[in-house]
């Protein structure tokens, strides 16, 4: 007598999880079987840039991703990404028998250049729309993308890659995942010391990225997960800026940590909106901010020895100045980045990346599981 169909999918779920972060065997055999997706397309800033913003480009305060040590742990080189290694986008692409996303600047004109997806990502981005920091006399080294950029990269790419325009393209996004980066963390940073409020920031980005997200679904995105901010008051960055400032329990910088947790607060209330709104589309939370948080309050149990130290920089107490960061000739870098949580003073390192994502795939930081979304793509072929 053969299973019934809900045991099988069940199964064949459990099969998918168990892939998930595996021997290089099972990966192997993993690629011979379906793909649950086909393509990813993914949008945020730095925290999931794979390629779409060079030094040159880029806020120097992020530093010259292009040089050395940038890529060291993995790729061996710099990738234009803003850590050692692999990034929490990567992980997820290899957990889904997918290759890295190629960033969309620089995209070649071929077809088979974005078989499996595209990233559109922008280090420096902001949810807000770039003109709202020119007003405001807060434009001087910001990145101009916004998340509208993306969405306009996004319809370019669809045009020429896909052959498609607006709810023309729901074919295109049937069988793909979309992963949306976190997003606002740059907002706040850029009014820092400023006359803009924070409320008038979390208004106004939780505005854009609804109206962004709600774009991407009437697209025709059915499958979805949005990233929450990390704990930004725990970057050196944060604590370099604010040494006298009120800590948390994990020794953070505590005003900033309230307002990541408040925004991702606003954000997932949004998100509650458009499940409501959009019912045949599974839209995940990651929260970022969570998993960021247990990383930082068990670094020992995930084999981290730093928590606060950045891993390339220079200075003290914290390895970081914003004047020397890390690609510069002033900078050097620690000779075990998998034992530090940051990389450069803003960003993480490969290792932090890749405990976060196995906490989104595999864990129970996203809601609804990250294995619920696979189950309902499974049914749905």
């Amino acid at each position: 007598m053969s299973p019934p169909p809900v045991v099988l999918t069940a199964l064949a779920v459990v099969t998918l999880a168990t892939l998930l972060f595996s021997s290089p065997a099972s990966a192997a055999a993993a690629r011979r079987r379906p793909r649950p997706f086909e393509k990813i397309f993914a949008f945020g800033d730095s925290f999931t840039d794979t390629g779409n913003t060079r030094s040159a480009t880029g806020p120097s305060g992020y530093g010259h991703v292009s040089s050395p040590p940038y890529g060291v742990t993995f790729f061996h080189h710099p990738t234009n990404r803003y850590s050692d290694g692999r990034l929490v986008i990567d992980f997820v692409a290899q957990s889904l028998s997918l290759p890295f996303l190629p960033p969309f600047r620089g995209l070649p004109s071929s077809p088979s250049a974005a078989a499996h997806g595209v990233n559109f990502a922008v280090a420096g981005s902001t949810a807000i729309d770039h003109e709202f920091f020119v007003k405001n006399n807060l434009n001087l080294d910001t990145t101009p993308q916004s998340l509208l950029t993306q969405l306009l990269w996004f319809s370019k790419y669809l045009e020429s890659h896909e052959g498609c325009r607006g709810k023309a393209c729901r074919g295109a996004l049937r069988d793909a995942l979309v992963w949306v980066g976190e997003i606002g963390v740059n907002d706040y940073a850029y009014t820092l010391g400023s006359n803009v409020s924070g409320d008038t920031i979390q208004k106004l980005a939780i505005g854009t990225t609804t109206a962004f997200l709600e774009a991407l679904l009437r697209r025709g995105a059915r499958y979805m997960v949005v990233q929450g901010l990390p704990l930004s008051g725990c970057l050196p960055l944060a604590m370099f800026l604010d040494p006298l400032g009120e800590k948390d329990d994990l020794g953070c910088v505590k005003s900033a940590n309230d307002q990541t947790r408040a925004h991702n607060a606003a954000l997932l209330a949004t998100i509650s909106n458009l499940r409501k709104q959009f019912p045949d589309a599974v839209i995940v939370y990651a929260d970022y901010w969570y998993a960021h948080y247990t990383v930082m309050k068990s670094a020992a149990k995930h084999g981290f020895k730093e928590s606060f130290r950045a891993c390339c920089g220079t200075g003290e107490p914290y390895h970081f100045t914003p004047f020397a960061t890390c690609g510069t000739a002033f900078a050097d870098a620690c000779p075990r980045p998998s034992e530090y949580i940051n990389w450069d003073g803003v960003h993480l390192t490969e290792a932090t990346y890749r405990v976060i994502a196995d906490m989104f795939l595999n864990g129970r930081y996203t809601h609804p599981p990250f294995r619920y979304m696979l189950s309902k793509k499974l049914r749905s072929g």
